[in-house]
């Protein structure tokens, strides 16, 4: 059960992020995606951590539109019918744009494509191939959806370009997930995906995924979640605060403390992770080239 609006915490001072420093790399950047007609997950999702990446001069890709066929309640990606095929020219924009900006790790994404027949997998191959063609020196991170009902084929095609990292977000414990993500996604058909992946690459890929926290899920929960990722193969995660980005999204049902976070990347690392980023403004694709060193 929620909390009702006047009993909800306020954000706390931990939560606090500052705003772009005018001597960064922010402005740079914002031009270069805008020009390019390239979408971010930084700007989409309304991270909060988009200011310090952008002003560092990185940024994680979002491929195929800016319209996501899902309708998670966490998430603030537009939802909705997208119009049209996925942009044949996109995967050597997003090169082109990754090279200028001097990316080592590329970080690649996308919404939900539950209407295309190959739910956008085509569109992910051609962007990494692109990209090792004009950038063979950096690593290419995807974080993809769970391509339901597509998943052995689509793991073929994205792997065998040979991405670095195979990411995908189980996003919340095993009793909330359905509420959370709707009828279409599963807890389940998430872990087996990630298990997949490890089985499909012809080539070693690191298997990542992440959580939020602040859902309503219990510690104990969180510990469940992370011993099933473990079980099925992940070897890097991440776990950070969920930020309700509008009202009609789901509830904060609490902060969570610094210090738990530190408690949850503890736990991680005796569960064998080899890497944990666990702390309150932590995303998925934050400081990703970091992730992989542990």
């Amino acid at each position: 059960m929620s909390l009702p609006v006047g009993d909800r915490p306020r954000r706390p001072e931990w939560m606090r992020v500052r705003a772009p420093s005018a001597d960064s790399l922010y402005g740079d950047v914002r031009r270069l995606l805008h020009g390019q007609h390239l979408h971010t997950v930084c700007e989409e999702a309304h991270c909060p951590n988009v200011g310090e990446c952008w002003g560092r001069g990185t940024a994680a890709f979002q491929i195929l539109g800016d319209t996501c066929t899902r309708a998670c309640r966490y998430c603030n990606v537009h939802s909705g019918k997208p119009e049209g095929p996925p942009d044949p020219d996109e995967p050597r924009r997003l090169a082109e744009t990754a090279a200028q900006m001097k990316l080592g790790h590329i970080v690649v994404t996308s919404v939900d494509r539950d209407d295309l027949p190959d739910r956008g997998a085509a569109q992910f191959a051609a962007t990494i191939r692109a990209l090792k063609e004009l950038l063979p020196g950096a690593s290419v991170e995807v974080l993809t959806p769970d391509f339901a009902g597509y998943e052995e084929e689509a793991l073929a095609l994205v792997l065998a370009e040979q991405p670095e990292v195979f990411n995908h977000n189980i996003e919340t414990v095993r009793r909330l997930h359905r509420r959370m993500r709707g009828a279409k996604a599963s807890y389940d058909g998430s872990l087996r995906l990630l298990a997949q992946a490890k089985e499909v690459a012809a080539d070693p890929v690191a298997s990542k995924s992440g959580l939020m926290v602040g859902l309503g899920e219990t510690n104990e929960e969180i510990a469940e979640t992370l011993g099933d990722l473990r079980r099925h193969g992940v070897e890097i995660v991440t776990i950070g605060q969920y930020l309700q980005p509008t009202p009609k999204h789901a509830p904060i049902e609490r902060w969570v403390h610094p210090e738990e976070f530190r408690s949850f990347g503890d736990l991680g690392r005796e569960l064998g992770f080899r890497s944990v980023f666990s702390a309150p403004l932590v995303r998925s694709s934050y400081r990703a080239e970091e992730q992989l060193g542990g």
